[in-house]
């Protein structure tokens, strides 16, 4: 399934020259979780947690998250998806 939402944390972190593991500690997630949300593969993201994460690197949630358009249909094409 194309979900159109990038989450760009690494390029914040290298932006603000943090380690992804003194972050989790900052705002108090493990560094699992916040690896899941790095790398994309996260379903879902609490409001809290982006809250956390734009205090800790003094950004807005759209430097974090960015909506990329496409083609969102691609799977209902190819018989995938629900």
């Amino acid at each position: 399934m194309f979900v159109p939402i990038v989450v760009n944390l690494d390029v914040m972190l290298a932006k603000r020259k943090r380690r992804l593991g003194d972050l989790a500690d900052a705002i108090g997630i493990s560094i699992q979780n916040l690896s899941i949300l790095k790398t994309g593969k996260a379903k879902a993201m609490r409001f809290s947690t982006l809250s956390a994460i734009c205090r800790e690197l003094d950004c807005r949630p759209g430097d974090i998250l960015e909506y990329v358009p496409g083609d969102e249909g691609d799977d209902a094409k190819s018989g995938a998806g629900g």
